[in-house]
């Protein structure tokens, strides 16, 4: 297929700053597209047709396909690949008919200035996206690169790191990176108060724990007092155990079916930030603890649907993995779950009742699988000495399809 759709990406040096290819791209363009800043690097006199990123941004996405056959050239901010609107346009526009030319990125340019290396860094977008996705990556001496949203961001980076217990971390701002206006500043979470920045900045940060900081780790079984529940928490050995029979590999997506206060959803995605998950919960007061978890917890992507299963999960799309923590009694569940999760998938169920047993027992006998009993006693005062208290056993059924 010919190729009629070019991304360049432009750096702050403007159109003098683009290689010969990406030059060419542009200058045959029968239509340019890009935001303002993007579009006013170009000549007073460049009467060529434009369009200039709408909101929602579909709209204009769009507009660019309908002028398929032509020659189309979008500007985009330094690598369109990373984070940028090149990933955006390949949802919709096959790469056979796309030339995309990137200059360096924002990260590259920050990594060069500040003598990082890229590979030793988390790096991720806060521009258009919610803030709490830093959760997962403030460890202690972690290194941070950040697209910021705005002017405003860094200070939101620093409240946050400053409330989980990394006042003291390091913060880099860098305006501007490759232009005649760049700028870097400097400062501390705990006392960060520069307001006047740049709309155009990218924030480094170096994480720096408080003696007293208590860290959550990206493994599962995260500690029972992590989530705000009304009782409806699969206790975290029982979840540590529950995560690795689902065994979440990145990209994949599970349903997490009467999800409680979506302990398991939220850890299944914690495991890799291209984990996806569906948390199905009716209660409506329960709703808001998964809401309130997955935000602090760093996975405020969780869809959560208010709905009773089974019959919601018609609709959704096929899983990868499903849990049942809540609801085996339903009639008809095993049958859809069954039904709509993959070929290659896990089911995993956990069953606490005797009647929910008997329907693992059921499905086991049906198609196959293992079933175990997990039993913990934790050491618990008693008078003056320590004794065994038992919790309520488990019986977990795993089967892969």
């Amino acid at each position: 297929m010919q190729k009629w759709l070019s991304v360049v990406g432009i750096g702050e040096d403007g159109v003098l700053g683009l290689n010969a290819v990406a030059r060419s791209l542009l200058e045959q363009a029968e239509v340019l597209v890009g935001g303002d800043r993007h579009l006013s690097m170009l000549p007073k006199s460049d009467d060529r047709e434009k369009l200039i990123w709408a909101s929602p941004l579909n709209d204009t996405i769009e507009e660019i396909i309908s002028r398929r056959g032509r020659s189309v050239c979008v500007l985009a901010s330094g690598d369109p690949m990373c984070f940028g609107i090149g990933v955006t346009l390949l949802r919709r526009i096959a790469i056979a008919e796309m030339t995309i030319i990137p200059t360096p990125s924002a990260f590259s340019l920050a990594c060069a200035r500040l003598g990082w290396s890229l590979t030793e860094v988390d790096t991720l977008s806060l521009a258009g996206r919610d803030p709490s996705l830093l959760h997962p990556v403030i460890y202690p001496k972690a290194r941070l690169l950040i697209l910021s949203e705005g002017r405003k961001t860094p200070a939101i980076v620093a409240e946050m790191l400053v409330k989980r217990g990394f006042g003291n971390s390091q913060i880099t701002v860098l305006e501007r990176m490759g232009g005649t206006r760049e700028r870097i500043v400097k400062g501390n979470a705990a006392s960060w108060n520069i307001t006047e920045l740049a709309d155009l900045n990218t924030i480094a940060v170096e994480c720096i724990a408080d003696s007293s900081v208590v860290l959550l780790p990206r493994t599962p079984g995260l500690p029972d007092t992590a989530y705000h529940h009304d009782g409806q928490l699969t206790k975290h050995e029982v979840r540590a155990i529950t995560l690795a029979a689902l065994a979440p590999i990145a990209g994949q997506l599970l349903w997490d079916v009467g999800a409680g206060c979506g302990s398991i959803a939220i850890e299944w995605m914690r495991s890799d930030y291209r984990c996806r998950a569906i948390a199905i919960e009716q209660n409506s007061s329960r709703l808001r603890y998964i809401t309130d978890n997955a935000a602090a917890l760093g996975t405020p992507n969780l869809c959560i649907i208010q709905a009773e299963a089974p019959a919601v999960l018609e609709d959704l799309e096929a899983p990868d993995a499903i849990f049942i923590g809540g609801g085996a009694t339903a009639e008809g569940i095993f049958d859809i779950c069954w039904h709509s999760l993959k070929s290659g998938g896990r089911l995993v169920a956990n069953a606490v009742t005797v009647e929910s047993e008997q329907k693992l027992l059921q499905w086991h006998n049906q198609v196959g699988g293992t079933l175990t009993r997990i039993a913990i006693q934790r050491a618990e005062p008693v008078g003056k000495f320590l004794g065994w208290k038992a919790m309520a056993p488990v019986t977990q059924w795993v089967v892969v399809k």
